[in-house]
């Protein structure tokens, strides 16, 4: 299995990818546990839902390379890249508090799952970001959209262009992360979400439909589609798929 749930005290449900020897890369086993959870994250009973990573190394290392790379072309990249972005469109649009409960490194699609969250807590130290230029693609799950929602513009585009790893504690000044803790766990989770849980679900859902509305009326889904689709484009071109074979090279030589 590559991912847990499981509920947590006071209506948490908690997902946790399970492939720490991948450093918690996404591969089609996640994209399925990742539905799973959205579907019982629906239910009455639950009042927010928390996203890890196993271990205490990596959150999320983006998309496991060793199984996308062998997506060669614009259309057998979209049909992973879309599959993921609908994902995270019904994350991001969940009528709950959601929560990125960053227990290490998240880069890459780890850094758009991360965005499509409500929340942001990171352990102290950990290293984040948007590396996929590096790769000579853009984001294609949405998140680079999601990101201009979340912090500045000027912020959003410096994080994105420059395609550097940053220190938790940099991307809290800029209002990335919310919270810095010296340990990114459960207790962590209960304790950001206290206030949250204390109020009635039916409050709480209310007042997430109201960012619903705003995103609906922006065509953000519409907006996350594109960002995949030149995603999708950039995939097919020789600068990426050589970018990851010296990736995956330079991995393998370690």
């Amino acid at each position: 299995m590559d991912y847990s749930l499981q509920r947590l005290h006071n209506g948490i449900l908690e997902f946790k990818i399970t492939r720490q020897d991948k450093r918690n890369a996404v591969n089609f086993g996640v994209m399925e546990g990742l539905k799973q959870a959205l579907k019982q994250a629906k239910a009455d009973d639950v009042r927010a839902l928390v996203i890890t990573g196993e271990g205490d190394q990596a959150f999320c290392s983006g998309g496991d390379l060793s199984v996308f790379h062998e997506l060669r072309t614009e259309e057998q990249a979209y049909s992973m890249l879309s599959q993921m972005g609908h994902i995270l469109y019904e994350l991001a649009t969940l009528p709950k508090p959601t929560v990125a409960l960053i227990n290490g490194t998240a880069v890459g699609g780890g850094c758009e799952i991360a965005t499509a969250c409500d929340f942001r807590i990171a352990k102290a130290g950990v290293k984040m970001g948007f590396i996929q230029g590096t790769l000579a693609i853009t984001t294609g799950w949405g998140g680079g959209t999601l990101l201009f929602e979340r912090i500045a513009h000027g912020d959003a585009l410096k994080l994105l262009t420059a395609a550097h790893v940053h220190k938790a504690e940099e991307l809290e000044s800029i209002g990335f992360i919310n919270r810095v803790v010296n340990e990114a766990n459960h207790e962590a989770a209960e304790e950001f979400l206290k206030e949250e849980l204390a109020i009635h679900s039916t409050v709480l859902s209310a007042y997430k439909q109201m960012l619903i509305r705003k995103w609906q009326e922006t065509n953000i889904a519409e907006r996350m589609e594109k960002e995949t689709r030149q995603c999708a484009i950039l995939w097919e071109a020789d600068a990426h798929h050589e970018a990851v074979d010296r990736f995956l090279n330079k991995s393998s030589a370690k």
